[in-house]
């Protein structure tokens, strides 16, 4: 049909506009009833009708039309018969005549007394309930599952533990490997692990990772062959993903022997974790252990009947504060201490402010590297990643507040402002509460906001940081999260009551619900959201990990007497030297100072440019 036609050919601009619209049909029943009043001259007026010129505008001609065709006897059945399938399917799903055979039969009767669309709708309606059917059935047979749990991490029967989809497989049962055995593919079996058999997944993840890291790369290069870390003996706790993964293995590649535990009970990828035991490395962890699991774990780490660790690489202090604890013999005899956050770096300088740290340590944490890269640009994209995967949440116009604004803070808020958030920002200490204010922050207490925000984060190492004070103020719905490597930030303790209830929603998505009716979205029980619900960037990590494995060099090569029993920052000519490895993979090219201007800086033209005091 030509645009602009109707169908007896005639231009739609044609057709003389009638003198007066008829009222729009609005009700059917009304159309009925008009039609039985109608007298015996109808048909006659019809014809006399169809013989006058047609008027009216296209959209009224079809209105017309339609309402012709119910009008008619075969219109009327057509309306009887839709009514009727309608009523009876609705009548089947209202009474669930789709779960049993005798329904079933019915409901096929339904299909036979239907004609033509309108069976094929019907017989459709029919065989999509019969596959949901059985899906539910079959999803009702599943037995359910059960892992070992301890009261601190017990929450109501109405949650249920689940894996996040990041690194892990959904089909996994929750318990606990402590009592299975398993073994390697040559035939060890020092290690405990969710699954032996994800090894193959958890390599091709080591080997994606491996793009990214080109510093450690490097030095496997470099230093493969000189082995500075033969002898060595590294104990390590961290968070077990792709990236430590390919540190863990370049250690190995300078002459480590190494044995780990995870420092974290959510942010393991056990694919990563089954692929390191594959490669003869113990590895004791796994996604969603409890803390009863996460000391066992340490435990056998540290436990092993010929091998006694000389150096530690911890993560949070956990490791250390274990062995202090518990083989204070073994603590005695370590050469050094490698620590990266500032939660361990706290329990160090208190070991070491007490008389009680027997072995020189080093502070990564506090290294231009891992403050200015992994503090500050890991947590600006890694934030965003762990709300949106949690919570699908949208930023813009949201109101957040982040308590701390150190370099995680930093991070934090930059990536939130740069979403539309209106960001306001806690902090203790006045210079970073003036930096704040001049990036446009602001610096409130807790308190004054509590009860409007939408999002609270708290990045401060600190603890009891957000109290129950504070949650019991806070508007239904604010999602709570943490940033920080302690789980100490949130005061859970306090929300652990009769009287709360906890309903899981998601993996590490928790509803922590007021009598009231009034909830809170709790990320991760309050662990680090980032590597907990999300991943982190292989890139900045890598810069990080160049850094504990040169700290490690630095502390077991060092001649005896260098380092004391006390606490020490990385010398800033390894820094520069992390940094640098990592600027061919940006095409940077560095200008180098001529021997005049280093004379006048009083510096050496290669280095280090920065004081050691520099942060």
């Amino acid at each position: 049909m030509a645009e602009g036609k109707d169908q007896t050919g005639a231009s739609w601009e044609d057709l003389p506009l009638p003198d007066e619209y008829p009222e729009p049909h609005t009700e059917e029943k009304v159309v009925l009833k008009a039609e039985a009043e109608e007298d015996v001259s109808a048909p006659a007026a019809e014809k006399s009708a169809k013989d006058q010129p047609t008027k009216g505008s296209p959209n009224l001609l079809q209105m017309l039309k339609a309402a012709e065709s119910r009008w008619t006897p075969q219109g009327q059945d057509r309306n009887r018969e839709e009514s009727e399938t309608g009523e009876l399917v609705a009548e089947a799903r209202k009474t669930d005549m789709f779960n049993s055979s005798a329904s079933m039969k019915k409901m096929y009767s339904l299909v036979s007394i239907t004609k033509g669309k309108d069976q094929e709708a019907v017989q459709s309606i029919c065989i999509k309930q019969i596959q949901f059917t059985e899906q539910k059935q079959e999803f009702n047979k599943r037995p359910a599952k059960t892992a070992r749990r301890s009261l601190s991490r017990s929450i109501s029967q109405s949650s249920t533990d689940s894996y996040s989809s990041v690194c892990s497989d959904s089909s996994e049962d929750e318990s606990s490997p402590r009592d299975k055995s398993q073994k390697t593919s040559k035939g060890l079996s020092d290690f405990c692990i969710k699954n032996i058999k994800q090894a193959y997944f958890g390599r091709r993840e080591i080997e994606i990772a491996e793009q990214e890291m080109p510093a450690l790369m490097v030095l496997r290069k470099r230093a493969g062959g000189e082995k500075p870390l033969a002898g060595a003996k590294v104990l390590g706790c961290t968070h077990i993903t792709a990236q430590t993964a390919v540190l863990i293995e370049t250690l190995s590649v300078l002459g480590a022997q190494c044995r780990w535990a995870a420092c974290n009970i959510f942010s393991t990828q056990n694919a990563v974790a089954a692929a390191l035991a594959e490669q003869g490395i113990p590895v004791f962890a796994w996604r969603g252990e409890s803390e009863d699991d996460f000391w066992w774990c340490i435990d056998r780490c540290v436990s092993a009947d010929t091998w006694q660790p000389n150096m530690i690489l911890d993560d949070g202090g956990d490791l250390t504060h274990w062995i202090y604890k518990k083989h204070l013999s073994l603590f005695k005899k370590l050469k050094g201490i490698v620590e990266e956050s500032v939660t361990g770096i706290y329990r160090l300088y208190q070991l070491s402010k007490a008389g009680r740290l027997c072995v020189p340590a080093m502070n990564v944490n506090d290294s231009v590297t891992k403050q200015k890269f992994d503090n500050l640009y890991c947590c600006k994209e890694s934030i965003l990643d762990g709300l949106k995967r949690t919570t699908d949440v949208m930023f813009g116009g949201k109101q957040a507040v982040v308590c701390g604004y150190g370099e995680v803070g930093k991070g934090c808020c930059a990536a939130l402002k740069a979403l539309g958030a209106v960001v306001y920002v806690t902090e203790v200490d006045p210079i970073c509460a003036l930096q704040a204010c001049m990036d446009g922050f602001r610096v409130i207490k807790l308190s004054e906001v509590v009860r409007q925000v939408d999002i609270v984060i708290t990045c401060t190492g600190n603890k009891n940081v957000v109290g129950r004070e504070h949650l019991d103020r806070m508007k239904n719905g604010c999602i709570v999260c943490n940033m920080g490597h302690s789980s100490t930030e949130i005061e859970l303790a306090s929300l652990r009551t009769a009287e709360l209830r906890w309903e899981r929603v998601r993996p590490q998505v928790d509803h922590v619900i007021w009598p009231d009716g009034r909830r809170i979205i709790l990320l991760a029980e309050g662990r680090l959201l980032n590597l907990s619900c999300s991943t982190v960037p292989s890139l900045v990590l890598s810069i990080t990990a160049t850094t504990q494995a040169m700290a490690l060099i630095e502390l077991y090569s060092a001649p005896e007497g260098r380092y004391k029993q006390d606490v020490y920052l990385l010398p800033k000519k390894m820094d520069e030297f992390v940094a640098g490895l990592h600027l061919p993979m940006f095409d940077a090219h560095l200008t180098e100072l001529t021997d005049e201007q280093a004379k006048y800086l009083g510096i050496s033209k290669h280095g280090p440019f920065k004081s050691n005091y520099y942060r």
